[in-house]
């Protein structure tokens, strides 16, 4: 079993749509890496966001969260566009995470399947980078993990923020290197 695991963060259909939809060049490295991953053995674990009906988990009062309310159903756990996107397919053996919250860690199952799996190296892509990957890199960075970000496999709605974190802030944390190179080093 290998010591990394790859991280796919909230690629679904409803978060893709403000970064390119189904056409996202992020949505397509994403697919490339998990092809790779899967060929050589590392664990690909899938995070997703979404709440029970109704949204009891959000407070009206988080910025970031109650506005998701006013999309009706859309982020409500059992609804297709709440799952992980469909041309990631993930197989009956690997981990879907659900999480509430921005962080993959806060208040999910993430840290005792990465434990469990002996996992110290996370390889992460996600939507978005400024949500998702920062959120990410910040707690898991503090956890002593070795990261990579694939940076082609991140998006954000921002472009200029995206490249901010990609350029000048996650190279603090994280390696930052593409797709192509990192299928290429496994």
């Amino acid at each position: 079993m290998s010591d990394q695991a790859l991280l796919v963060m909230d690629f679904q259909p409803v978060i893709l749509g403000a970064v390119g939809g189904d056409d996202s060049p992020a949505l397509a490295a994403a697919k490339k890496a998990v092809k790779a991953a899967r060929k050589k053995n590392v664990p690909v674990i899938f995070v997703r966001v979404a709440f029970r009906p109704g949204y009891p988990e959000i407070n009206p009062e988080n910025k970031g969260f109650a506005p998701l309310a006013a999309y009706g159903d859309v982020f409500v756990e059992t609804e297709a566009t709440a799952q992980v996107h469909p041309s990631l397919a993930p197989t009956d053996t690997e981990v879907i995470v659900t999480k509430r919250r921005m962080s993959p860690f806060a208040g999910s199952d993430l840290s005792a399947v990465i434990g469990g799996m002996g996992i110290n190296h996370l390889v992460l892509a996600g939507v978005t980078t400024s949500g998702v990957v920062l959120s990410t890199i910040r707690h898991a960075c503090d956890a002593d993990f070795e990261l990579t970000v694939l940076a082609d496999a991140c998006a954000d709605n921002d472009e200029e923020v995206h490249k901010v974190l990609i350029e000048k802030v996650f190279p603090a944390h994280a390696e930052v290197i593409d797709t192509e190179t990192w299928t290429a080093s496994l």
